[in-house]
């Protein structure tokens, strides 16, 4: 009897907490309906200046670590391809739908070792500042194997270098 009732009140708890992360995500949503919708994928995009396959952490608030973006699917974590091309970067998400950054929405590139939930070893991740809207934000990604981080920095840097800024093209 005590062990029945003893799992009945973990199942419960269980379900209790199911129901409070749901309405907590709930909320998240409603908080961020605010945020405009994705940039389309250009239908014809140029050949892939670099590319790997890993996965794609998140989309955070930049410079806040821990506030994922929920809308959009922007903070699920996903398996996910990478490619960098002349118009912009495309992650390639399994099961989100593909995020398109333009090239003139970039404002940075950096290593981290962690961001919403995801930590690995010093400078293992690969994190992309843009601006959605009037929202800069955070995209974290890491890729599978290591040489694939430093070409995709290092072409992203010179990509990001190069291009014009989207507030540059807005007058402000």
């Amino acid at each position: 009897m005590v062990k029945e009732l003893s799992l009945l009140l973990v199942l419960v708890l269980v379900a209790v907490a199911l129901v409070l992360i749901g309405l907590g995500w709930r909320n998240r949503l409603r908080r961020q309906a605010d945020i405009p919708a994705l940039p389309e994928t250009p239908v014809a995009l140029g050949p892939a200046l670099a590319e790997a396959e890993g996965q794609y952490v998140a989309t955070t608030t930049a410079g806040d670590w821990l506030d994922r973006i929920a809308v959009h699917g922007l903070g699920l974590r996903t398996n996910a391809g990478l490619s960098v091309h002349r118009e912009g970067v495309l992650f390639d998400r399994a099961g989100a739908g593909p995020l398109f950054i333009p090239v003139e929405r970039l404002t940075g590139v950096r290593q981290e070792s962690g961001m919403a939930g995801k930590f690995v070893e010093q400078d293992g991740l690969l994190v992309l500042s843009w601006m959605l809207g009037t929202r800069e934000l955070d995209t974290g990604f890491r890729s599978r194997r290591a040489e694939d981080k430093t070409a995709l920095l290092t072409v992203l840097n010179d990509l990001i270098s190069a291009a014009p800024q989207a507030e540059a093209e807005s007058g402000k």
